[in-house]
Formats: C-alpha cells, structure tokens, sequence
C-alpha cells in the first residue's frame, strides 16, 4: 500500500464486516495499524454481535487512529441470546452510541466530522438507515412475496429473528423513520464542503445485482436513498455488508464496499485481507 501522509488528517481509511467472533478475523483487527498517527479510520459495521466484542475492536483502533467513525451494521444490533446485553431495538443502537461515545469514537448521532485532506476538507457521514424489502429481485412486487420466496430457498437473513425494531412497529418502520431525519440533516450540510457518505448497506440498489442469491437484497438497503449521491456533493460513498469488497462508480460517484467478511469467503480469494481500504487521497489501492 503507498501511504501519502500530506494531509493535515493523514490518510482516510476504511473497512467493515470485521466479525470478529472468527477468531482468525480477530486476527486481522489486532494486526491493523495506521501508517501514521494522524491517520483516521471509518468502521462501516458489523464489528460482531455481542456488545463486549464490540467495546474491545473499537477501543482497540481508537488507540492507534487519530479518529474512528463508526455506523451500524446489522449484527451489532442483533439481539443474541448469548449476549449478556438483551437490548432491543432503539435502546439497543443507544447502548452502543453511548460506549462509542466513551470510547471518543464517532457515530451517525454527533456531529459530521471534518477530514482536512491535502486536497481540501471533506465531511464523513456516518449514517444509519437500515432498509425497507424494496430492494427486490427481478419479478418480485412485494415483502410478502420476496419472503415467501427466501424461505422456499433457505436463503432468510438471520435479522429476521435477531434484529428487532421496538419501538417501531417493523423493521422498515424504522428504516423509514431514519432516512427522513437522515436526509433533512444531510440537506442542512453546507453544501461546499464534498462529503464521504457512510451506510452499512449500499445506497443504490446496483450493487447487490451480483449476488449468489438474489432474493437476499430485500435486506440490503432502501430506494428511498437511490439518488442521494447525487442530490448531496459525494466524493465517495462507502459501505459494506454485501462482503463483496470492489470498487464501482454510479452516476460518476466512487462507491467502495469495504468489508473483510467471512474467513471461509476471504480465503477464497487468497491470503487474508489487510483490513484498511484507502478512501482519501483516491486514486491509492
């Protein structure tokens, strides 16, 4: 990896899907280590499902970043019933929002942080929006059919059991709830400064066309966000969660899905991951 340093900030990095409860994944958290001091670091999820798992990955980076940013995925906010922590919900996101808060990391609920790169300052947006079935496979109209159809597979997404939205009456409730709030705050951002948007699930429904299952999109996202990349100044847009780690562009804007994922899926593609995709400067691999 070339590391340019130039930057007041250092060098903006990235990763997601770290799921350290493989221990050979709890590998690649301890062996990760920022060129520089000033580098920051932005976890777009999944870190693990239980709340202690969590605490000791994060408090971990934030000795060794100058900043960690941090947005949800869905396994954080499973409810595991061998996690001594059986939040729900809302109250669960809060618990977390509160130990990143004690850890000085940064999440969708403070303010958008300033990345001061060599080529200018650049907002990260950490958001959290979940997602509402409407990322549906060709020929499919509706949730109930998409289920229908996951289940007639054996392909349903575990948070159908172990994410729950309480107080919201369902899960794209809540995602609804979230991109409203989400969208007003983005759109009150001075719209000068270019921002890295954050989202554990990508905000375009393109990326999830190569997956093995189609009928697993129903839990990656909303359409609700198709045209945010455009509509808020993005230099980049990155997320995780699909653990096809690549680069693609949409309507001229960088998306980078950034995650480690499974060892049985990163092995496949040889040694094991570094864990830090660079985001700024660009152009890095």
């Amino acid at each position: 990896m070339t590391h340019d340093s130039s930057g007041p900030d250092g060098t903006l990095f990235a990763t997601s899907d770290l799921h350290i409860s493989y221990e050979e994944n709890r590998d690649i958290v301890r062996a990760l280590r920022p060129p520089s001091p000033r580098d920051w670091l932005i976890v777009a999820g999944d870190i693990g499902e239980l709340v202690a798992d969590i605490e000791w990955a994060l408090g971990l980076l934030t000795e060794r970043f100058a900043t960690v940013v941090w947005a949800p995925g869905n396994h954080e906010l499973w409810t595991h019933p061998s996690d001594p922590v059986q939040l729900r919900g809302v109250a669960r996101y809060e618990h977390l929002v509160e130990l990143c808060r004690g850890l000085g990391v940064l999440t969708p609920e403070d303010p958008y942080p300033v990345w001061q790169g060599a080529a200018g300052p650049v907002r990260i947006a950490p958001l959290f929006l979940g997602y509402d079935y409407t990322f549906l496979a060709e020929g499919v109209t509706s949730k109930k059919e998409a289920l229908a159809r996951a289940h007639e597979s054996g392909v349903v997404c575990s948070d159908e059991y172990l994410l729950h939205p309480d107080p919201y009456p369902s899960r794209e409730a809540w995602c609804r709830a979230r991109v409203v709030a989400t969208e007003a705050r983005l759109a009150a951002c001075d719209p000068v400064v270019p921002m890295v948007l954050v989202n554990h699930y990508p905000l375009v429904r393109q990326p999830t066309d190569v997956l093995y299952y189609p009928d697993f999109a129903q839990w990656c996202g909303t359409t609700a966000t198709a045209d945010w990349h455009t509509r808020f100044r993005t230099e980049a847009v990155v997320y995780g969660h699909l653990h096809i780690p690549r680069v693609t562009h949409y309507d001229g804007v960088r998306f980078e899905e950034v995650s480690v994922g499974y060892p049985r899926e990163w092995r496949r593609r040889g040694a094991a991951p570094s864990g830090l995709r660079q985001i700024l400067p660009a152009g890095v691999r």
